[in-house]
């Protein structure tokens, strides 16, 4: 049974962040990040992070802002191509890039959190996404072996949080945010508003309560 949670400050959730650490963090060009968190994690000097996302956002929007501030050592995302910042890190050595297809990184995220060895997909045999990987030959056609994906870390934005710490999320912060809460040792999630249990509808609930180990306070 899901118990309420005491709200910790942004600067305590980013105390829960290791250096060192693999870090899922939702998003989508920053829509459905955790803002906050991330502040907190750059004013705390973090480093040699791995973060799995989308993307690595802009310089001064969403991972954009670990990555400009020298806090990440490797990303696993789908792309970079918003972030000049990450490009030319990632060309200097300072930072190493793991491009994954979108739809392979979601289904990566969602075995992980499933407990699966891996998916099967089509998406990149025959190119240089399929070097190093095992293909799996089903009915015919070649698939790639791709490993799930989990972190130590999942760092959440929310829409609205019950004190159960039941989730909900609004437009593309769904993209990402409710497969990475089941892909995590620790899962922290930053809302917008916090409200009190049973005003959330029960079907509404995307995330519920017993994924979520942390929820940060509300924005004052």
């Amino acid at each position: 049974m899901s118990t309420q949670r005491k709200a910790l400050t942004p600067e305590q959730a980013a105390a829960l962040v290791p250096d060192g650490a693999t870090v899922m963090i939702g998003g989508f060009l920053g829509v459905g990040s955790p803002r906050r968190v991330i502040d907190a994690l750059v004013a705390r000097g973090a480093k040699g992070l791995t973060v799995i996302g989308n993307d690595t956002g802009r310089p001064e929007l969403g991972i954009g802002k670990l990555v400009v501030a020298g806090c990440v050592s490797k990303v696993i995302v789908s792309h970079i191509g918003t972030n000049p910042v990450t490009q030319q890190k990632m060309m200097a050595g300072e930072i190493a890039v793991e491009l994954v297809p979108q739809g392979t990184l979601a289904e990566r995220i969602r075995a992980g959190g499933a407990g699966l060895g891996g998916i099967l997909t089509p998406t990149g045999v025959g190119t240089t996404v399929a070097e190093g990987k095992q293909v799996l030959t089903v009915d015919g056609r070649d698939y790639l072996l791709e490993k799930p994906l989990r972190a130590d870390v999942a760092l959440l934005h929310c829409y609205e949080a019950d004190y159960y710490a039941n989730l909900t999320y609004r437009l593309t912060a769904q993209n990402f945010n409710p497969l990475m809460a089941m892909a995590a040792d620790t899962v922290i999630a930053e809302p917008d508003e916090v409200v009190p249990i049973g005003v959330i509808p029960p079907d509404h609930v995307r995330t519920p309560g017993i994924l979520v180990t942390h929820l940060v306070e509300r924005p004052h």
